[in-house]
C-alpha cells in the first residue's frame, strides 16, 4: 500500500505550500468534519515511481485544552495517527521557538518516523542557523525551500527509503488469481456498511482479516455470480462471530488507499442527500486514480419522483466526468436493484482490462479520420498515422502522427467516442495520448 505522510508544524512555517508541492495539485480531498474550521486535506504523491498520500494539516498547539486551536490539535493528532511517517517542518528565518519545542516534544512520544524539514532555507544550506535545530531531537535536520523546490527530493529520498523495500497485500496490476479487487467508496451514511453486511451476509463465508496498524488492510473474499472478488476495506469492517460486520467509519487514508489497490471501485451515493461536495471530490479521486467505476445511488426507494429527477439532473451536472460509468438505482436495506450492480462491475472490470491490438487501432483511427477530419491548426491540418495499445486500468491508446499538437479536446473526446463504441467500453476511464513525429527539416540550421 502506498505509505501515509503527513505535514506537520506550527502555523505559517509552509506546510501547505510544501503540501501543493509534493502532490502537485491544488484540489486535495478534505475531510470535511463538521464543525471545523481548519480541516485535513489529502493527496496523491509521487517521486519517480514511488508513490505515496500526504497530508496537511492546519497549525499545530498540542497542549491546546480550548477554542478552535484545540479542535486543529486534534485534527492534527489525527494526521500523525494515520501517517506511517511525519515530516515536522519548522522556519529557519524565525529561528527555534517554544512552540517548536512544544511539538517535537510530542512527536517523540507517538513512536513514528519523524524528519524534520527546515523550510525557507533557499540559499542557506550550509548556514549556521540550521544548528540550532539539532536541539529538537529530531535527527539531521533537512534545508528545503517549499517555495522554490530546493531539498524536496533529498527530503523524499530519506522519507520514502524504508517504505521501498515492502512488499503490497494488493496492486493495480491485473487479476492473476481470478480475483476481482473491489473497492466500496462513499461518504460517512450513504450506506456502504449496510450494502457490505447484505453482500456478506448473503455469502455466508468465513473471510480473513489483517488487524494491526493504518497500513494493514482489511479484505474480506467472497463469489458472485461464479466470480471470485476481494472486497478491501473502506467502511471499516470489524469481526462479529465468524462473519464480517460493517460499521460507518470514515477514514479518508483507507480510502484513498483502498481505491488505488482496487481493480474497480463501487462509488455510493445517497439519495436522499443529492451529490454532496465530498461525493464529487471522491469521484474526482477515483477518475484521477484511472479506476474502473460504477455508480451506485442508495435509498432510491426513500426519494418521491421529483426528488428523483433533481437527483438525476445533479448527477449529471456534477460527476458529468464520470457519464461513462454505469449507473444503478438500489436499495441496499431492501435488496432491491443489487443483481445488475454485479453484472457492471464485471462488465467494468473486463473493459479496463480490454485488449486492443495494433491494426485494429490504426483501421479505427482511419475510419474515424474519414468520417471527420481534425481542422486545420494554422497552416496544417494534423495527420493521424496508427495507433497501439499504452497500458491497462485505465486503457491507453497512444496515436502517432504530425503536428498532432493542433488536435483539439473536442476531436479527441469523438476519436474516444469511436474506440469505446468498437471496444464496448464501459464503466472505464480511457486515455488516449498523442505523440507527433519529430520533422526533420525543423532541426536544419
Amino acid at each position: 500500500m502506498k505509505p501515509v505522510i503527513a505535514l506537520v508544524g506550527r502555523p505559517n512555517v509552509g506546510k501547505s505550500t510544501l503540501f501543493n508541492r509534493l502532490t502537485k495539485s491544488r484540489d486535495a480531498i478534505v475531510a470535511d468534519f463538521a464543525g471545523l474550521t481548519r480541516d485535513r486535506h489529502y493527496g496523491d504523491g509521487r517521486l519517480g515511481d514511488r508513490e505515496f498520500i500526504c497530508i496537511d494539516t492546519g497549525g499545530f498547539e498540542p497542549d491546546s485544552t480550548t477554542g478552535i486551536v484545540k479542535e486543529m490539535a486534534k485534527q492534527t493528532k489525527q494526521a500523525v495517527a494515520e501517517a506511517d511517517a511525519v515530516i515536522f517542518v519548522v522556519d529557519i528565518r524565525l529561528g527555534l521557538s517554544a512552540h517548536d519545542s512544544d511539538i517535537a516534544r510530542y512527536l517523540r512520544s507517538v513512536n513514528k518516523r519523524v524528519h524534520l524539514a527546515v523550510n525557507k532555507a533557499e540559499g542557506m544550506s550550509e548556514s549556521p542557523l540550521l544548528a540550532e535545530f539539532h536541539e529538537l531531537g529530531m535527527g539531521e535536520p533537512h534545508p528545503i525551500s517549499s517555495a522554490h523546490g530546493q531539498g524536496i527530493r533529498s527530503l523524499l529520498d530519506a522519507v520514502l527509503e524504508p517504505f521501498e523495500d515492502t512488499s503490497e497485500e494488493f496492486g493495480a496490476g491485473p487479476q492473476q488469481d481470478g480475483v476481482i479487487r473491489l473497492a466500496v467508496a462513499g461518504r460517512p451514511n450513504v450506506g456502504k456498511s449496510t450494502l457490505i453486511n447484505t453482500w456478506l451476509g448473503e455469502e455466508r463465508l468465513v473471510a480473513f482479516d489483517m488487524p494491526g496498524t493504518t497500513r494493514d488492510a482489511i479484505a474480506v473474499d467472497f463469489e458472485r455470480n461464479g466470480q471470485k472478488f476481494k472486497l478491501i476495506d473502506t467502511a471499516g469492517l470489524r469481526r462479529k462471530g465468524k462473519v464480517f460486520e460493517a460499521i460507518e467509519k470514515f477514514s479518508v487514508v483507507k480510502t484513498l488507499q483502498a481505491i488505488a489497490d482496487a481493480h474497480v471501485v463501487l462509488l455510493l451515493l445517497d439519495a436522499t442527500q443529492g451529490v454532496t461536495d465530498q461525493d464529487a471530490h471522491i469521484a474526482g479521486y477515483i477518475l484521477d486514480s484511472g479506476r474502473a467505476v460504477v455508480l451506485a445511488v442508495n435509498k432510491w426507494d426513500a426519494v418521491d419522483s421529483y426528488q428523483r429527477e433533481t437527483l438525476q439532473r445533479s448527477i449529471e451536472t456534477r460527476l458529468a466526468f464520470l457519464k461513462f460509468a454505469p449507473m444503478h438505482n438500489i436499495s441496499a436495506l431492501k435488496r432491491q436493484g443489487l443483481s445488475a450492480v454485479w453484472n457492471s462491475l464485471a462488465d467494468a472490470y473486463a473493459s479496463a482490462y480490454r485488449k486492443m491490438t495494433t491494426p485494429v487501432l490504426t483501421r479505427l483511427i482511419a475510419e474515424a479520420v474519414e468520417h471527420q477530419q481534425p481542422k486545420r491548426a494554422g497552416v496544417s491540418r494534423p495527420k493521424l498515422r496508427y495507433a497501439h495499445q499504452g497500458g491497462q486500468n485505465p486503457p491507453i491508446v497512444v496515436i502517432h502522427g504530425n503536428a498532432l499538437e493542433g488536435v483539439t479536446e473536442v476531436y479527441k473526446r469523438y476519436l474516444e467516442g469511436r474506440i469505446r463504441a468498437h471496444y464496448k467500453l464501459v464503466g472505464t476511464p480511457l486515455k488516449i495520448e498523442l505523440r507527433s513525429s519529430k520533422n526533420p527539416f525543423n532541426e536544419k540550421t
